[in-house]
This record gives structure tokens, C-alpha cells and sequence, in this order.
């Protein structure tokens, strides 16, 4: 893969799960946007529900949908 394209995804990644501008992709150190995905995924991960460890399965979903209806 080619510098081009990894920038691309994480950029792409960046965007789409932290909610980041490009610019603020672009003045992130490697270190800062790795920090930044951690704590995403430790997120996920304490939850129980959703993140990198833990798919969303049918019942959690349930769960979910009964402990917070639309209305």
C-alpha cells in the first residue's frame, strides 16, 4: 500500500469515527491519531456493546432498542 493510500483511509477512518476535519488530520502526530483510535476502542470495549472486541449482536441490539424506543 502506498503512502498515498493509507493516508487516504486513515484519513477516511479519522473523518468517519472521531469526527475529524482533514486539517486536523493532517496536525495529528502518528502518535496522537493511534491515541485517539485507542481510546475509541477502549470505549467500545468497557461498553459491552459495539467497538473492535465486541460486535453488536441481535440481542444487544435488542437491549438497546427496548431501554431506548423511538418515540
Amino acid at each position: 500500500m502506498s503512502f498515498a493510500q493509507a493516508a487516504r483511509r486513515l484519513a477516511g477512518q479519522a473523518g468517519l469515527l472521531l469526527g475529524w476535519r482533514p486539517n486536523e488530520f493532517w496536525r495529528a502526530t502518528p502518535d496522537e491519531l493511534a491515541d485517539a483510535f485507542a481510546a475509541l476502542r477502549a470505549i467500545g470495549d468497557a461498553s459491552g456493546v459495539g467497538g473492535a472486541g465486541h460486535p453488536l449482536d441481535r440481542a444487544s441490539l435488542g437491549q438497546l432498542m427496548e431501554a431506548h424506543p423511538d418515540e
